[in-house]
């Protein structure tokens, strides 16, 4: 029996890899043996950057909370532990918002904490 080699599926096999690979540099983007490393070592950086994102986000939050309660003399850390004693739950991204775009709220938040 003649072997069969399904040039269909491996045709389309191929092109989806040099898709994925559409703007790498020099042969990363034209071989096909470059361009699957180049294209598997990129999905690893998607995946990780994936869970780095949510890591910056989080540290660019508490940045701002940080900055806003130094406005009125009190530290993040301080600040949030006044939080979850009053039982008081606004997640650090409501808390960045206010401080940055609506101070007199954030304002309003700090006095009832702290009084």
């Amino acid at each position: 029996m003649p072997r069969s080699t399904n040039s269909v599926s491996s045709r389309r096999r191929r092109k989806k890899i040099l898709k994925s690979a559409k703007g790498f540099y020099g042969a990363r983007s034209k071989v096909y043996t470059v361009a699957k490393n180049a294209v598997e070592k990129s999905f690893v950086y998607a995946y990780s950057g994936r869970k780095k994102k949510k890591r910056d986000f989080r540290s660019l939050w508490i940045q701002r909370i940080n900055a806003g309660a130094r406005k009125f003399g009190k530290s993040y850390s301080r600040f949030m532990k006044e939080l979850s004693n009053k039982k008081i739950s606004i997640n650090r991204k409501i808390l960045s918002d206010l401080s940055m775009n609506e101070p007199e709220t954030f304002k309003k938040i700090i006095n009832h904490i702290f009084s």
